[in-house]
């Protein structure tokens, strides 16, 4: 469910009309439903109300501290994979013990700014950056609490960019390996073996992946017990789809009903990292059409937005809704929604029945709050777009429209 709905042919984002943001504040522009933020955050939270657990919200799905900061209020923590996203999510408010730190390339100072922060848990993804983290915390006089990130190997029958739990992804140490390292880890002075963790893949439409890891997870855990270790913390991760078009994911009560029966009785705290499924729904991209454009018999609408504001679907070829902001009864058409950059992969849509649109008119591109403006870039030297939050009848710009000036911040021409 998401609060952007049209009122009397309008399209609204709660209270407001989107037409007079995109006035007052321009186009292209990202705008955020609080009601729906704060709702997805809810349903999923309280999915897990029967046992311990953390919900920490994937921040690279969408990083802006406006969004971080509702998801704190609700008390909420977040999941970071850089030192960049540590520090927007402290300016964000969000309390550093609930914080988790994943990621496959961590480097020394990174590592020191986590652990100086007080985060909870340092999800660990190598043998080589276990004793990295080792010497820094020692050199620190620290300890850092750690979980390997496990690969399971279990196929998230999903894109093929966005899987993670398979043997041939990047991510994690093998489950076959898995018991050595955390023997290696035990010794070091500088860590503290508190949990295990892992993540599958984005975008999941499945139950069924995130039962077969957890079966492997449990297993492992009890090895590790068996063998003395104390195991405080499970991350499951995230991955959790959503409806871009005709997917049909499981409800978060569904997930949490059937993650809960597989686990049982442990006393093991769970951390979940859900980004997709509490944002996605809860944005849109608006953009205005510059030109229409007919050449043998194909029809393009070119608008102000493109790949470099929304990527998703020149590199995942991803399906985003497109809607008119005003319905204005004309016949449908099937056309391109293009942007300006040069490049042939710079869409939006393609080959999709939309409203016949005219110059100047809006057109919004639905479920656009995750992977929409934290993948954004400024190619072919275009600014990144502004983001708005609604609230009510009520709206507030959480980051300005970069100027032509910030495109060339930090560039100097050398003297020679």
């Amino acid at each position: 469910m998401n609060h952007f709905h049209y009122i009397q042919n309008e399209l609204y984002c709660e209270n407001v009309p989107v037409s007079k943001i995109a006035r007052d504040v321009g186009t292209p522009v990202y705008i955020y439903s609080h009601a729906t933020l704060s709702r997805h955050f809810d349903v999923f939270d309280s999915a897990f109300k029967g046992v311990n657990h953390l919900t920490c919200f994937s921040m690279k799905s969408n990083s802006n501290g406006a969004v971080l900061n509702v998801f704190s209020q609700l008390g909420g923590g977040v999941d970071i994979v850089s030192g960049g996203e540590l520090f927007r999510a402290l300016k964000a408010g969000v309390v550093p013990e609930k914080i988790v730190y994943s990621g496959v390339g961590k480097r020394e100072e990174e590592l020191a700014y986590a652990l100086e922060s007080g985060i909870l848990l340092f999800n660990v993804e190598s043998a080589q950056e276990m004793h990295s983290l080792n010497r820094v915390a020692e050199r620190m006089g620290k300890k850092a609490k750690i979980a390997l990130r496990v690969n399971p190997d279990v196929d998230p029958k999903t894109h093929p960019y966005i899987s993670t739990g398979l043997k041939e992804n990047k991510f994690g140490v093998s489950i076959k390996d898995a018991v050595e390292q955390y023997s290696v880890a035990s010794g070091l002075k500088g860590l503290q073996v508190a949990g295990v963790s892992c993540h599958i893949g984005s975008q999941l439409t499945s139950i069924s992946p995130f039962v077969d890891a957890l079966k492997k997870l449990k297993d492992l855990i009890e090895r590790l017990t068996r063998l003395g270790m104390r195991i405080d913390y499970l991350d499951l991760g995230g991955g959790l789809g959503i409806t871009y078009e005709d997917e049909s994911p499981p409800p978060p009560t569904e997930y949490a009903a059937a993650i809960q029966a597989e686990l049982g009785e442990t006393g093991l705290t769970l951390i979940l990292e859900p980004g997709r499924v509490l944002v996605g729904n809860a944005g849109i991209l608006v953009a205005e059409v510059i030109y229409t454009k007919i050449s043998d018999d194909k029809i393009f609408f070119v608008v102000d937005a493109a790949m470099n504001d929304l990527m998703r679907p020149s590199l995942y070829n991803s399906y985003h809704e497109i809607r008119p902001v005003r319905v204005t009864g004309r016949k449908k058409v099937k056309a391109d929604i293009v942007g300006p950059i040069c490049e042939s992969g710079d869409f939006l849509a393609k080959n999709r029945e939309v409203a016949a649109f005219e110059p100047g008119e809006l057109l919004a591109v639905m479920s656009a709050g995750a992977y929409g403006f934290s993948m954004s870039s400024t190619y072919n030297s275009r600014p990144r777009a502004c983001e708005v939050m609604g609230k009510g009848d009520r709206f507030s710009v959480i980051r300005e429209r970069e100027k032509m000036e910030d495109l060339i911040h930090g560039e100097k021409v050398p003297d020679f």
